[in-house]
Formats: structure tokens, C-alpha cells, sequence
């Protein structure tokens, strides 16, 4: 459950440890810079005092040195930091920080374990389909300080490029910080690439070492790595969460280097991953309309792939209150943290302001398969609104962005669906066939869904659903005339303007399948899916009514429609009628079709006396 259970870095600082540090070390803004995160850091995890104080006493402190990052701040600044967080410990969580190294390490053990039954926790191990009886461990360790000034730095890698699949390393590191600026985005990281240049020793130390260690795992490997002092500490690696695409690269790749068998390529393969290539991408010829029209509001690193458009919304709780609503939503956040969870999967897509590929809301989006961007534009939960190149959208606005290559766009911009064409799909999806006991038929009711159907490998039609046929907008008044044909007569005459049409439709589908199997399920329209509903038209018809008509009169026409759904009558008795047939309620005199399909009508029984 990468980034979802808890931390407490630092632990064991006390006042007399850390004047003892200084004294040991020469340099007070390193202990100090490490005694205020234990601070924040244990009055979050374990006295549960809110994380937002700590981070606008950090904001007030960088405004007044006007610098942009911790990293900058003085040994003076740090030691009145330590104070100010001592004293919200003590306001937010009702007790004082413990200066007892053993009690902070019995409490920091207790919080570790506990978070396993938090939201955050939950929500992950739901999505991620991970037993809530499984269990987790505490692990205590001795610590190696990255925060250690300029010959120190801490970073995460990948062995491969987790969004691509390239074989590269891949991962973000940070001079003088410690692991949690990494991963919580707070800073602006660097490319690993960069280490090469800051660290050449260590840098090919890390490579021969993920070297060694994705060959022994036989799988890329996501590792986080501490230098102090220009020394190389590997902290530890786990299997590396990758989008779908890198998925299906990696597998196949490993399989041409002889790392894994075929069989074992295709089984780290979900059908999830192939899935992916079925999902929305921006229209090219739109995204190039949204630039010349500058809804381009800029970009960022494109740490997971895929297209995504909804409103913006600032916190997770919102978030997830909106997509129960069916709204299409955006998260856009300064960083995202393990708490975020729930917004995270409830939304499109992602956006922060701040992180770099290793940041918390590009591993959960890599794993969930959300389209995100990190970096791309400054959003804060405060003032609930997004800023870029001087634009301002608010909560509710709509945005695009596109996981791929990092764009933002104001607006909406509509999606196509990318073709399987990818090489490593296709030999992955070879090397399934070869395998498989199964043959796959499509569900198609058009032909063009029959010949992409095919083109996929589908050996044949499973399910050709008739009436479906019928749903296009130049097919479907003529099925509704049908169904309220009055007599016989008049439904033969629509039944042959239909007959050419599915007749077309059948040849183009057994064309498209060959001579492979069609299976046809004789058309039984189910009347839900053709007619509109008996209230939408109740309102369909009110909308009828003249616009010219004095005011008093429509309100007086558009009366009944607040009473839908009685079919006895309405409180309005003029311009109210009812089907002669079924006794349905009009709303307005002029006609409309009624539960029964037939046009006659009477007027309305007045409503019974008050």
C-alpha cells in the first residue's frame, strides 16, 4: 500500500539531543531543519493535530524570508519553527509533544499500526482488491540524513520508465531534503537524470545496483535511495506501479531479454491494462483549435496517460460528493497526500500544482489508471481557484488535461478512442492466443462495430441485438411512429421504411465477420429505450406553448406541469386534459402522446372540493 500507511521520520529528537547533535555536528540548521519535521510530523501521524497549521507557519516563515523552499530557510528560522510547532501540538492536540525518545517510539508504533483502519487505507485497499484481514508490520530503522547540506540529497527511482515502459531509469530527487519532500511534492524535484551531474558516484553506484536488483526480482523495481555525505544508502524497493501502456511494454520487453517466459509476459498483463487502449484521447484536430483560440493554459509533467475532462473541484471531499452526483470532476490540488485517496479515485483526473513523477499523486494515478498532471498549474483549496498565464477558473469551471503529454486546456475538448495498434499489444495479444482455450465473439449491432470488432480478433458475432439497430437519429422517429401506429396498415408502412435499412445492416455485418458465425436476436423493441418519458413530455409539451402569451396566461398554462405525475387531474381546471383511453393527464391542450400511445382526449375531471 505504497504512501498509504504512515511515517515519523526523525524520531528520538529532543531538546537535549539536539543541542547534543549541534555540538556533535557544527551545523544547527541541519538538526533543527530535522527536529521541526518530527515535530509536524508526529503531531500529525500520532496526536492527529490538523497538517494545515504546520504548513501556514511554513508559508508565513518562507513569505517573510522571501524565500521559496525550506531548504532555504536559516538555523534562526528553524529554531523558532521547532517552538511555533511545539506550541500547535500543544493548542491542536490537547497534550505537549512527548520528550521522551521511548514514548515517542511506543506512540509512533501505535499511530503506524492504527492508520491500517483509516479512510485512506480502506479506500486503497477497496480499489486495489487487497484483503482488509491481511495485516501490515511496523518496521523501525535506524535513519541516514539526506538534509545533511548540499553533499546530501534523497530520491526515488524506477529501473524502467513507469509511464512509458522505456528502458531507462526513471525518478526524481531532492539536494539537502529527506524522503517525504520527494513523495509529498511539496518541493520541485529533479530529474534523475541530473544526478549524473551532482553526484556522478553515486549515480553509477544507483545504476549498477537497480541493475542487479530488477534482475533478481525479474521486474522493474521502484526504489528510494538516502546520500549523506556523498555517500549512496539504499532505503528500500518494491515492485514499481506502472500505467497500462509501460505494462504491456515492460512484460513484452522482459519477455525478449529472457528475464520471464511468454506465459508469465501475458499474466502480468491485466485485461485492465488492454483495456486502456479503449479510453478517450483528445481529438487532434480540437487540441490544435483549443491552442489557436489560447485555452492552452500551459503544461506539466505527464506522469500518467489518458484524457480527462471535468469541473474543478479543490478537496477530495468534494470530489467524491460530485461523482456520486454523476458529475464529471477534475481534482486539482497544491499536492495530494495519502488522505486524498477518495477524491482521487471518485475523479477524471489530476492536477497539481507541485511534484515530480515519484510524487504521491503520480503513483496512485499511475495505479488506478487516472490521467494526471503534476506541476501544471497553481491550485489552492483556500481561495478555491486555479491560476495560469493570468487566467483564473474557480471550483466548478471546466478543464481538460491530458495525462500524455502534460497539457492543461480551459473548456472542454472532446475525446476519440485510440486504435489497438501498439506493437507490444499486439505481440502481447499473439502471444495470448497462443495460450488460450477460449475463442471471443464480439457483441456488434452496426457494422462498423462488426469490422473494428474483427480487426480486434473477434472470431464471430455473439450477440446481435436487433433493436439496437435503431437507435441512430434518423432510425429512431421511425420506430416510435411505429409503435403508436394507429392499425395495421399504418404499421406495415413503417415497417418497410425499415426493412432496407437492417437489410444493409445485415449484409455489411456478415461482410465484416466472413463467414464466421453471426448470432441474431429477432428485434422486441423494449418501449423504455425508444419513448421518452411520460413526465419529460409533460414538459416537452408546456415548452410548446407560444412565447408571445401574456405572462399571467403561461403560468397558468405551465401550472399542471408541477403536478406531475397525477393522472385524476390537477389543481389547475382550465387548459388540463386526460387521454379518453387511459385517463393520462395532458398538460397543455396542445397534443402530446400519453402513457396508453393513443391521441384521443377529454378534458379532465375537475379535482375533488378542498
Amino acid at each position: 500500500m505504497p504512501g498509504m500507511m504512515d511515517t515519523v521520520l526523525n524520531l528520538g529528537l529532543n531538546d537535549a539531543v539536539a543541542e547534543a547533535m549541534v555540538a556533535a555536528t557544527g551545523d544547527g540548521r541541519f538538526v533543527y531543519d530535522s527536529y521541526r519535521r518530527l515535530v509536524q510530523m508526529f503531531g500529525t501521524v500520532v496526536l492527529g493535530a490538523p497538517d494545515a497549521p504546520f504548513e501556514e507557519e511554513l508559508a508565513r516563515c518562507r513569505a517573510a524570508r522571501g524565500v521559496a523552499n525550506d531548504a532555504d530557510l536559516p538555523e534562526a528560522d528553524l529554531r523558532a519553527l521547532t517552538g511555533s510547532f511545539k506550541r500547535i501540538v500543544a493548542e491542536r492536540a490537547g497534550r505537549p509533544f512527548p520528550e521522551e525518545p521511548v514514548e515517542q517510539l511506543e506512540l509512533a508504533v501505535k499511530a503506524v499500526f492504527s492508520s491500517w483502519n483509516g479512510k485512506r487505507a480502506f479506500d486503497y485497499r477497496k480499489a486495489a482488491g487487497i484483503p482488509h484481514d491481511l495485516g501490515t508490520a511496523v518496521n523501525v530503522v535506524a535513519m541516514v540524513f539526506g538534509n545533511l547540506g548540499q553533499t546530501s540529497a534523497t530520491g526515488v527511482a524506477t529501473t524502467r520508465d513507469v509511464t512509458t515502459g522505456a528502458r531507462q531509469l526513471e525518478g526524481d530527487f531532492l539536494v539537502n531534503a529527506q524522503g517525504e519532500d520527494v513523495v509529498a511534492g511539496t518541493r520541485e524535484t529533479r530529474p534523475i537524470a541530473e544526478l549524473d551531474t551532482v553526484f556522478p558516484t553515486a549515480a553509477a553506484e544507483l545504476r549498477r545496483i537497480c541493475r542487479v536488483l530488477e534482475k533478481h526480482y525479474r521486474d522493474v523495481q521502484d526504489v528510494e535511495f538516502t546520500i549523506e555525505q556523498g555517500k549512496l544508502w539504499m532505503l528500500q524497493t518494491r515492485n514499481a506501479k506502472r500505467t497500462a501502456q509501460a505494462a504491456i511494454r515492460i512484460a513484452v520487453d522482459l519477455a525478449r531479454e529472457k528475464r520471464i517466459t511468454r506465459q508469465e509476459a501475458v499474466l502480468r498483463v491485466s485485461p485492465d491494462h488492454v483495456d486502456y487502449f479503449l479510453h478517450p484521447q483528445f481529438e487532434g484536430e480540437a487540441r490544435r483549435a483549443a491552442a489557436l483560440r489560447g485555452d492552452l493554459l500551459g503544461s506539466g509533467l505527464n506522469v500518467s496517460p489518458g484524457a480527462a475532462m471535468g469541473q474543478l473541484a479543490f478537496d477530495a471531499d468534494t470530489a467524491e460528493r460530485w461523482s456520486r452526483e454523476k458529475r464529471q470532476v477534475i481534482m486539482a490540488r497544491p499536492e495530494t497526500k495519502p488522505d486524498d485517496v477518495h477524491g482521487m479515485l471518485a475523479a477524471q483526473g489530476m492536477l497539481t500544482s507541485r511534484g515530480g513523477r515519484t510524487s504521491h499523486a503520480a503513483l496512485v494515478a499511475r495505479q488506478f489508471g487516472k490521467p494526471a498532471v503534476v506541476g501544471g498549474c497553481a491550485a489552492g483549496r483556500p481561495r478555491r481557484k486555479l491560476t495560469r498565464s493570468g487566467r483564473v477558473l474557480r471550483e466548478g469551471d471546466w478543464l481538460s488535461l491530458d495525462g500524455t503529454t502534460g497539457e492543461v486546456f480551459q473548456g472542454q475538448l472532446p475525446t476519440v478512442v485510440p486504435d489497438l495498434a501498439d506493437a507490444h499489444l499486439v505481440q502481447l495479444l499473439a502471444w495470448a492466443d497462443a495460450e488460450r482455450r477460449f475463442g471471443v465473439q464480439a457483441n456488434a449491432d452496426y457494422p462498423r462495430d462488426a469490422e473494428r470488432a474483427r480487426r480486434f480478433g473477434a472470431e464471430g458475432i455473439g450477440l446481435c441485438r436487433t433493436e439496437h439497430m435503431f437507435f441512430e437519429t434518423e432510425r429512431l422517429p421511425v420506430v416510435q411512429a411505429l409503435i403508436l401506429a394507429p392499425d395495421a396498415a399504418a404499421r406495415v408502412a413503417h415497417l418497410e421504411r425499415l426493412l432496407p435499412l437492417q437489410r444493409a445492416d445485415f449484409a455489411g455485418l456478415f461482410k465484416a465477420m466472413d463467414g464466421l458465425p453471426v448470432t441474431i436476436r429477432l428485434i422486441d423493441p423494449p418501449l423504455h429505450e425508444f419513448l421518452p418519458s411520460h413526465d419529460e413530455l409533460r414538459v416537452t409539451a408546456c415548452s410548446w406553448l407560444g412565447a408571445a402569451a401574456p405572462a399571467a396566461e403561461r403560468e397558468a398554462q405551465l401550472a399542471p406541469a408541477r403536478h406531475a405525475g397525477r393522472v385524476d387531474g390537477c389543481a389547475s381546471r382550465t387548459r388540463c386534459w386526460a387521454c379518453a383511453a387511459c385517463g393520462s393527464a395532458f398538460t397543455c391542450p396542445t397534443w402530446c402522446a400519453c402513457r396508453c400511445g393513443r391521441s384521443s382526449r377529454r378534458p379532465a375531471p375537475a379535482p375533488p372540493a378542498a
